[in-house]
C-alpha cells in the first residue's frame, strides 16, 4: 500500500512569519522525521522529494519545511536565531501532527546543523534524536571542527549519515568529533558517496544504492532509539 501524496501544511513561525511544509505518512507510521532542507534547495528538491518518500517506505512519516528565507525566494540564508524559531516551529507542527509519535528532527547539510543549534541551545519537546543527511563540518577547502563544538552540548542520539568523498566533512576531523561525542552518537559512512550522496560510476554503484542504504541504516536507527 503507498502513501497518500504529500499535505501541504502552513507552519507559524512567528507572529508575522508563515512557511510552507509537506507532510508525507505512511498507512502505519512508527515515527515522524522533522527534515530540513540544505542552504541551496528547498524541499521540493528531487533529493528530499526521494528521501521523504524512501523514509515512508520504511514507515516513517516527514514533515519537509522551508527555511523563511527560501520561502521568499531568497539566496541568502537567514540568520540562526531565524533559522531556529523556523525549527522550532516545525517540529511543534509535527507533534500537533502526530502527538504519539516519536519524532526525530534534522536534515541535509544547513538544514541538520541548523537543528542541532536550536536543540543544543533548548531541547526540542518530543525529539527522541537527530538525524544528519551530511553534516557540513565545515566548508569547502576550508577544514575545521569548530561548526562542531555545539554538539557537545546535544544530549539526544545523533546519526550522521556521511559520504567518504564529503567535502564539507574531512573524516580525518568527522570521525574524532563523532567519537568524541560517545555513545549516542552514530557515524555510517556511505562508501565513494559526496556530500550530495551522489556517486562517480567508476564506484561501481548508483545514487539510488547509496540513498537506499542511508535510509536503510537511518530506520535501523530509528528503531534502536524509540523502542
Amino acid at each position: 500500500m503507498m502513501e497518500k501524496a504529500a499535505e501541504p501544511l502552513r507552519v507559524e513561525v512567528g507572529p508575522t512569519e508563515a512557511v510552507s511544509a509537506l507532510l508525507v505518512q505512511p498507512p502505519q507510521p512508527r515515527a515522524c522525521y522533522v527534515f530540513a532542507h540544505g542552504a541551496g534547495a528547498g524541499m521540493a528538491h528531487a533529493s528530499m522529494e526521494a528521501a521523504a518518500r524512501g523514509l515512508a517506505e520504511r514507515g516513517i512519516a516527514s514533515l519537509r519545511y522551508q527555511f523563511p528565507y527560501m520561502e521568499k525566494g531568497s539566496k541568502r540564508p537567514d540568520p540562526p536565531a531565524l533559522a531556529h524559531a523556523a525549527v522550532r516551529a516545525a517540529v511543534t507542527e509535527a507533534a500537533r501532527n502526530y502527538p504519539a509519535l516519536p519524532l526525530i528532527a534534522g536534515g541535509k547539510s544547513f538544514g541538520g546543523r541548523m537543528t542541532s543549534q536550536a536543540q543544543a541551545a533548548s531541547p526540542l519537546p518530543g525529539v527522541r534524536g537527530l538525524a544528519f543527511l551530511g553534516f557540513p563540518l565545515h566548508p569547502a577547502g576550508k577544514p575545521a571542527s569548530d561548526r562542531a563544538k555545539h554538539l557537545a552540548e546535544v544530549e539526544i542520539p545523533m546519526l550522521f549519515l556521511q559520504g567518504t568523498r564529503d567535502a564539507l566533512a574531512e573524516l580525518s576531523l568527522l570521525k574524532p568529533v563523532v567519537k568524541g561525542l560517545g555513545s549516542r552518537a552514530t557515524l555510517h559512512l556511505l562508501e565513494a558517496a559526496d556530500h550530495s550522496f551522489h556517486v562517480l560510476k567508476s564506484s561501481g554503484r548508483n545514487d539510488r544504492a547509496v540513498l537506499d542504504e542511508a535510509l536503510d541504516a537511518f530506520a535501523a536507527w530509528v528503531d534502536e532509539i524509540v523502542r
